[in-house]
């Protein structure tokens, strides 16, 4: 077994940003609008049933600036678009366009592609393993250390 002696979760950022930046490229190179990381990041956590800023920030676990700015450049992109919230005058409900529709579908059929690709580099076992370590339950975040005194 190969270990770095690095930490699981600098382990796990620099995955995902291998993920993002294959994305990217793929993405771009197929010919779609070029995204950045957080608008990737900000893609993938929107659902269907559309989001505010706030429920966005709080599901990629960035500040509502970076949303915001986010999603103004999907906005401008034409893959999102910004409507009235049904049960809020204040905010407004974040939802792809039919153009960021079609972009969210070929950029899964990508990933898709790219963890093939990472099957083929590391082995479907470790690929299957880390999913499955991933899909898991892991509860609670626990709190370690001495208790305070």
């Amino acid at each position: 077994m190969h270990t770095t002696g690095r930490n699981l979760p600098g382990l796990l950022g620099e995955a995902r940003r291998w993920f993002e930046e294959a994305l990217s490229q793929s993405l771009e190179r197929s010919g779609e609008v070029p995204v950045s990381p957080p608008q990737i990041q900000l893609f993938a956590v929107l659902d269907e049933q559309g989001a505010t800023v706030s429920e966005l920030a709080q599901r990629t676990g960035v500040t509502r600036q970076t949303v915001h700015q986010a999603v103004h450049g999907l906005v401008d992109a034409g893959l999102l678009e910004q409507g009235p919230h049904p049960s809020s005058a204040r905010q407004r409900l974040i939802r792809r366009t039919a153009e960021g529709e079609r972009v969210h579908r070929r950029a899964s059929a990508l990933l898709e592609e790219l963890e093939e690709r990472l099957a083929e580099r590391i082995g479907r076992g470790a690929v299957a393993a880390l999913r499955e370590a991933l899909e898991a339950p892991w509860g609670e975040p626990p709190a370690v250390g001495p208790a305070p005194e």
